[in-house]
């Protein structure tokens, strides 16, 4: 483990390789799970905000979901989540060349909205633990991203350098910088 400011960050970070490779995966992780993307306090707005706009984007069977369940709903842990279709699929996903992708994001990209996507999807094979004191940093290792793995390797890209833009999202340049320095000495 590595600590940075208030942060404890797992070894696997530097030491495992990681690329998204989109063409193998057809992203999986959006629809591959046990509940919703989990929304930080302050992503239930920008939800909010951003819905009217994306909903266009969204297919009629996650659009009953919402109706039903709400834009985001709070799960058996007392967390705000996205809602699923059929307990595993985001309702925010949309298909584009039998590739699932984020609405959120595509609106982004387009410049429709401003709210990228909710920082847990962003940051995704990453999972932080919130602590009183510190943030548990640590990456999971999951079979739906065996290609991510096999491309990263090939690539020779450790996954905090591939997720860079989310944990600077997440955490600040300069915490950032902080990683990128005990990497160079340790790694």
């Amino acid at each position: 483990m590595l600590e940075i400011d208030n942060t404890i960050l797992s070894l696997n970070l530097f030491e495992k390789n990681f690329v998204c490779d989109l063409g193998e995966c057809k992203g999986e992780c959006c629809i591959e799970g046990d509940s919703g993307a989990p929304l930080e306090s302050n992503e239930v707005d920008e939800v909010k905000k951003a819905f009217p706009i994306i909903k266009k984007y969204l297919d009629k069977k996650y659009l009953d979901i919402i109706e039903k369940e709400g834009i985001y709903i709070v799960d058996e842990d007392g967390d705000n989540v996205t809602p699923c279709y059929k307990n595993n699929e985001c309702v925010y996903t949309i298909f584009e060349d039998g590739i699932a992708k984020c609405a959120f994001e595509i609106a982004f990209n387009k410049g429709d909205i401003g709210f990228k996507k909710p920082i847990s999807c962003h940051l995704y094979p990453i999972r932080i633990t919130e602590y009183k004191k510190f943030d548990a940093i640590n990456y999971e290792k999951r079979k739906i991203c065996k290609a991510a793995r096999i491309y990263g390797t090939k690539l020779q890209v450790p996954v905090y350098k591939f997720l860079k833009e989310p944990l600077t999202r997440k955490y600040g340049e300069e915490w950032y910088k902080k990683v990128e320095i005990a990497a160079k000495e340790l790694f």
